[in-house]
């Protein structure tokens, strides 16, 4: 008599967790935001450490006036796949609020410290089993040089491949071209390491003598020397419809250290949202309904496995 078997095939359901957040704060200067969800798959999950871009952008990727959500997606799809992702003001977002921000006093150097000084933070809590710096244009730079000797791998997006005086230089060539010459001359004389009185205020977003001081320390670093000083694992990325960032300094970065892996990204601006049409790409930068593309979070999720 056969004996008979009866397999009860249970369907394997996936639920869809909530995304949880909770408020750090770092020390008196550095706030931000711990994005996981409830139940990750490992005891000691993956940090992803978002360093925002240039100005007063804040942990979500928004400026005053300029609302896109752009890191706050970013750290959401990153937490979504299990892993940690944490999200911060810059110094200058708190400067700002408390009404003490001092333009003159600050110095590229200082967002590199505060980094460092976040790494030291998660660190200290053995809570993680590696921790990644994933810094998005300026803040490319600044997660280059701070994850060296202390993060175990780096993300860049949408970052320079070359100093911040050539690309300001080009960017002045490309919108108004009279003004080139000047810009280069100002340059000149901050390379020196001296500030001058400004006289044409056309170029005061770039050139105010309260900024200057930032600017002369900003310059120094030469983003293709210091990602050869990377011993980690290092993706680069950057989208075709990046009108700040060409993805020829990706390129750049890439080929500075050959180890890294490159992904450049098919109609993706500056801010990870899809652009079929020109048009769309500057009223993208002030729409936080419009989603960032699956490609980069899935990019960087995969990246984060491999490690």
């Amino acid at each position: 008599m056969k004996k008979i078997i009866c397999l009860l095939l249970f369907p394997l359901v996936v639920f869809a967790q909530e995304i949880k957040t909770e408020e750090i704060e770092v020390n008196s200067l550095i706030k931000g935001t711990l994005f996981s969800i409830e139940n990750t798959i490992s005891s000691k999950p993956n940090l992803v450490i978002i360093i925002a871009g240039s100005g007063p952008t804040n942990r979500n990727g928004n400026q005053l006036g300029m609302q896109n959500n752009s890191l706050k997606y970013l750290a959401e799809a990153i937490a979504k796949d299990g892993n940690v992702a944490f999200s911060f003001d810059k110094r200058i977002i708190t400067q700002m609020k408390e009404g003490n921000l001092d333009e003159k006093s600050l110095r590229f150097d200082d967002f590199i410290t505060d980094v460092k000084d976040i790494i030291t933070y998660f660190k200290k809590q053995n809570k993680y089993n590696k921790i990644i710096i994933a810094g998005h244009s300026e803040g490319s730079l600044i997660g280059m040089i701070a994850a060296k000797d202390n993060a175990d791998a780096y993300i860049s997006l949408a970052g320079a491949g070359r100093t911040i005086d050539l690309i300001i230089t080009e960017q002045i060539e490309k919108q108004a071209p009279f003004l080139k010459a000047k810009t280069e001359e100002n340059f000149k004389i901050l390379k020196e390491g001296k500030t001058f009185k400004l006289e044409n205020q056309m170029l005061a977003s770039i050139f105010r003598e309260s900024v200057q001081p930032y600017m002369i320390s900003w310059m120094k670093y030469n983003p293709q020397v210091e990602v050869k000083k990377l011993n980690i694992p290092i993706l680069i990325i950057n989208g075709t419809k990046d009108i700040q960032v060409a993805e020829s300094e990706a390129k750049l970065l890439y080929e500075a250290n050959p180890k890294s892996q490159l992904k450049i990204i098919d109609k993706m601006n500056h801010i990870f949202k899809e652009i079929n049409e020109d048009e769309e790409n500057i009223k993208s930068y002030s729409n936080p309904d419009l989603p960032i593309m699956n490609e980069l979070s899935e990019t960087i999720n995969s990246f984060i496995k491999s490690l």
